[in-house]
């Protein structure tokens, strides 16, 4: 039969990630991606990037530890290559500090990271108000260069992009055999899902050369970032807030909590304005496949969304488990057309 038709809708991180996985693992499917925005206008764009995935969800702890460990995998490959400085990904060491211990005192990931241990009362004597901490060495993927870099890799497995908004997933009936939503906050509208929800983040790119290890307080109410191109500093976590204006109260919070960790902050250069994105929150992640019905006709959609602030940490190991959902509902098309939903 004719090549079958993938659309990928969502230009973030997630979606350029499956939509290269499933071009990688279908080479027989043609493969497009619709998005409304493309870098750096998506919500990826303006997030920290670092692979670390603090998250509160009821989504399986053997998933969680699979994805992250088959993303920091596959981008711990990119920074031991010579991609590394065009795909924005460095390795990155660091503190995480709590004014009380968390309850989790050894997070999931301690030994999926590239080092770890719990702080010595020496090291959290830098820290004013810490009692306890982690020390880590993990993996920054700075997306203003890293989603650059996967559309061009996606251009070179002939995987075409479409600018366009979709409403409604009945929309592509017809010109794609499976539909793969990764739309972020309009994945919700499209698979008619009440249950995502954004978390307002504001953040600032500063130049601060000198700084070489990260910080970041436990709750994520601040954090100081070292990238390729700047040192990005943040941040706020509101919950059901739409707003996309940088707020200046916000902003000399922001920069206050910062300045508690590294003073020498003060004093830096701004680079550019402030950057603001909207993480898709739901409790639990999704990911899984379906077959939509509507007056006899079908079509086979996979949903992977609700990454909330953990999109980078996961997006290759969900981008993954997505193609292979993408394989399966392809192999539903071919020889078992009338094969029921499929879920994760």
């Amino acid at each position: 039969m004719d090549r079958v038709r993938v659309g990928v809708i969502g230009a973030g991180v997630v979606g350029l990630s499956t939509a290269l996985c499933v071009a990688e693992t279908l080479p027989n499917c043609s493969v497009t991606v619709i998005a409304e925005k493309f870098s750096p206008h998506t919500t990826s764009d303006v997030a920290a990037g670092i692979l670390s995935p603090h998250l509160n969800t009821v989504t399986p702890l053997e998933s969680l530890r699979r994805w992250f460990a088959e993303t920091f995998a596959h981008v711990y490959s990119i920074a031991r290559s010579t991609e590394a400085p065009d795909a924005g990904v460095q390795i990155l060491s660091g503190w995480e500090i709590f004014k009380q211990p968390p309850e989790e005192r050894i997070p999931f990931w301690s030994d999926i990271v590239l080092a770890f241990h719990v702080m010595s009362d020496s090291e959290l004597k830098r820290f004013p108000e810490t009692t306890f901490g982690w020390m880590y060495t993990t993996l920054l993927c700075e997306c203003l260069l890293y989603l650059p870099w996967l559309e061009k890799r996606l251009k070179e497995a002939g995987v075409q992009m479409e600018s366009g908004k979709v409403t409604d997933l009945w929309e592509l009936e017809g010109k794609y055999e499976v539909v793969v939503n990764c739309a972020g906050l309009g994945a919700g509208p499209l698979a008619g899902d009440p249950l995502l929800y954004p978390v307002r983040g504001q953040v600032h790119k500063v130049h601060a050369p000198w700084l070489k290890h990260f910080v970041r307080r436990g709750d994520g109410s601040a954090y100081i970032y070292p990238g390729v191109t700047g040192v990005t500093l943040g941040g706020t976590r509101q919950a059901g807030d739409w707003r996309l204006d940088p707020d200046a109260g916000d902003e000399r919070s922001i920069l206050a909590s910062c300045g508690v960790y590294e003073p020498g902050l003060a004093r830096c250069r701004r680079l550019g304005n402030a950057g603001v994105g909207l993480r898709p929150t739901r409790r639990a992640l999704r990911l899984d496949g379906e077959r939509l019905e509507r007056g006899g006709r079908s079509m086979r959609v996979v949903h992977n969304y609700g990454h909330g602030g953990v999109g980078v940490s996961l997006h290759w190991g969900m981008a993954r488990e997505a193609a292979r959902l993408v394989k399966e509902a392809v192999a539903q098309i071919r020889l078992q057309p009338t094969h029921t939903t499929s879920k994760l």
